[in-house]
C-alpha cells in the first residue's frame, strides 16, 4: 500500500500553505494498492517532536480520519471530511479537542509530521465527537491488514525567511 502527495515527498518539507503559516488546509493525498479485503482505510497525522514542556508525551495529533471508503484513491487538498461520502467517513478529536485537520505549527523548531494510512478488515464503530487517536489505535488492534506512512518536515522559521 502507498500514500504519497503531490505538494511533497516524503521527508521533504510540507508547503507552507498547508501550516498553521498559510491556509492550514490538509494536502492532497494519493492512496493506491490498498490489499483486497480491506474494508476501510484510517488515516492518522501526528507530530512526535513536541517539546515534552508542552505535551508530556512528546506528541502532538494532528488529524484522525476513519471509515474511509477501500476504493478511495485521493483525499483533495482541503478535503472536509466531516461530510464524507453517504457520511461513512469518520474524523475525531485532534490535541486541540477540535474535529478535522489541523496543519502544522511546531513552536520551536523544525519538526516532523507523520501521515499513516491504515488498511482494515473491518469498519469503525466509533464517536467522532469523543474518539482520541488512543481510542482509534485501540480499536484497530488485530484489523490492520496493511500500513503505509508519509512524512514531511515543517520549520516555521524557514517558511518566514
Amino acid at each position: 500500500m502507498k500514500l504519497e502527495s503531490s505538494v511533497f515527498e516524503h521527508e521533504g518539507a510540507i508547503p507552507a500553505k498547508y501550516t498553521c503559516d498559510g491556509e492550514n488546509i490538509s494536502p492532497p493525498m494519493k492512496i493506491s494498492d490498498v490489499p483486497q479485503g480491506t474494508e476501510s482505510l484510517v488515516l492518522i497525522m501526528d507530530d512526535p517532536d513536541v517539546p515534552k514542556s508542552i505535551r508530556p508525551d512528546g506528541v502532538w495529533d494532528h488529524w484522525l480520519v476513519w471509515n474511509i471508503p477501500p476504493e478511495t484513491n485521493e483525499i483533495t487538498e482541503g478535503q472536509d471530511l466531516r461530510a464524507g461520502k453517504q457520511g461513512q467517513w469518520a474524523v475525531g478529536k485532534n490535541t486541540s479537542s477540535r474535529l478535522g485537520y489541523q496543519g502544522p505549527c511546531p513552536p520551536d523548531r523544525e519538526h516532523r509530521y507523520f501521515f499513516k494510512l491504515y488498511a482494515l478488515d473491518t469498519v469503525l464503530d466509533l464517536s467522532p465527537e469523543t474518539t482520541t487517536k488512543s481510542d482509534l489505535e485501540a480499536a484497530m488492534q488485530s484489523h490492520i491488514l496493511s500500513q503505509a506512512e508519509l512524512m514531511g518536515r515543517y520549520n516555521r522559521a524557514e517558511s518566514r525567511s
